[in-house]
């Protein structure tokens, strides 16, 4: 492909981010940006006149879809990416999907057939597997640094309850309102694939309840959620994350392994990790250092949005960085831990089995049992499938 990548951007809060990432790209452009609420696609305009550049903005996705692109960056509301991926890729567009892949297991099983029957690039934009900290502990794993994976723990706690009414437009039917404690696991989840290469096969959830800071701000999940996972090599994790207090907000990860351990920062800055291998010439330091800035650019999180940009575009371009991109299979194993670990939550904690969509012969029954299953906390979704926000073991 010889000309630049025509890019369009679906949803303008976090989508100004990822529309910066992707204009500072010298390998596309953005042509059109779309939000049904106005304030936010304010912003992109005023972004785009701040930078001359020729961008179109619209209020109605109808009108966006008729624009010239190859690829769709979506950044719309969390819960409503599947479906606009889907008709996007079937329309012949590569897709670029921010959080979350999908809402229910349903949508799972169509997404996955939508990118396999149409041949487009598909993308998961998990912005916490390109932070300078996990990037890092990637490339130590892949030298062999830790050797086998034992056990990891991962922690996503961001107490968003102070500007939870700008979050949600202080709308009780926000889809914000409705998320469960688990909801957000490719925060806390995503780098331990990504660094390990593993994929989780077996998940127990847990969660505490609905605290009253919480639920006074119409914020009806509990306060945190934790999952147990087993792994594709046996090793163990433990994720959380939530709404606990604590400031600044916490992206975690701690993995040992057979020759050592790795981890980053929890307080000051979480870029800075620790390490300790097998092959330092002594065993008892711990080495402590921020690693070193690759990719500077106006983008957020630190750089990673433009990371999640530039490995899709690789991808689209055939290149050999785009096998660094998330594809859909990961993006889905990132994500369905924290559904199907809502389900554990809700039947007493029993365990569930983490579906592998990989091949499609072997995942036949999956896919089945699957394909009409809507069950999540959105009623326009779920309808008579639709499942409580919370376990029920609130307190005030």
């Amino acid at each position: 492909m010889s000309e630049r990548i025509k890019i369009g951007v679906f949803g303008g809060r976090r989508g100004l981010a990822l529309l910066k990432a992707a204009q500072a790209h010298p390998e596309c452009v953005v042509t059109a940006v779309c939000d049904m609420y106005e304030p936010f696609l304010n912003d992109c305009k005023k972004y785009a006149e701040s930078k001359n550049l020729d961008i179109k903005c619209f209020k109605d996705f109808e009108s966006f879809f008729q624009e010239d692109m190859d690829a769709v960056i979506l950044a719309n509301f969390a819960n409503e990416h599947a479906p606009y991926a889907i008709r996007c890729l079937h329309a012949g567009r590569h897709v670029l999907s921010e959080l979350l892949p999908v809402q229910t297991m349903a949508e799972a099983v169509a997404l996955v057939e939508a990118v396999e029957n149409s041949g487009k690039v598909y993308g998961f934009a998990e912005n916490c597997c390109y932070m300078k900290h996990a990037m890092e502990m990637k490339k130590y794993y892949r030298q062999g640094m830790l050797g086998e994976f034992l056990h990891g723990e991962g922690e996503y706690i961001h107490n968003c309850i102070p500007i939870w009414e700008n979050l949600t437009r202080n709308d009780p039917n926000h889809w914000r309102n409705r998320m469960y404690s688990t909801f957000y696991c490719t925060h806390s989840l995503g780098p331990m694939l990504t660094i390990t290469g593993t994929r989780p096969v077996r998940v127990v959830g847990f969660e505490n309840f609905n605290a009253a800071y919480l639920n006074e701000s119409q914020c009806m999940q509990a306060a945190s959620g934790m999952l147990a996972i087993q792994m594709s090599n046996g090793a163990t994790v433990k994720n959380v994350n939530g709404f606990l207090k604590r400031e600044p907000p916490l992206h975690w990860y701690s993995l040992y392994g057979t020759k050592g351990f790795m981890e980053n920062a929890r307080l000051g800055d979480e870029n800075r990790i620790h390490i300790q291998f097998d092959d330092d010439e002594s065993t008892k330091e711990v080495k402590s250092y921020i690693p070193e800035e690759t990719i500077q650019n106006e983008s957020g999180h630190g750089g990673a949005d433009y990371y999640a940009v530039h490995y899709f575009l690789q991808s689209i371009l055939e290149k050999e960085e785009g096998k660094e991109m998330i594809d859909v299979y990961t993006a889905l194993d990132m994500f369905l831990p924290g559904l199907l670990g809502y389900r554990s939550i809700l039947n007493g904690n029993i365990p569930y089995d983490i579906p592998d969509f990989r091949d499609k012969e072997k995942s036949a029954a999956d896919r089945e049992k699957y394909r009409y299953d809507h069950a999540c906390t959105d009623p326009k979704v779920a309808k008579d499938q639709l499942l409580p926000v919370n376990s029920g073991n609130r307190r005030d």
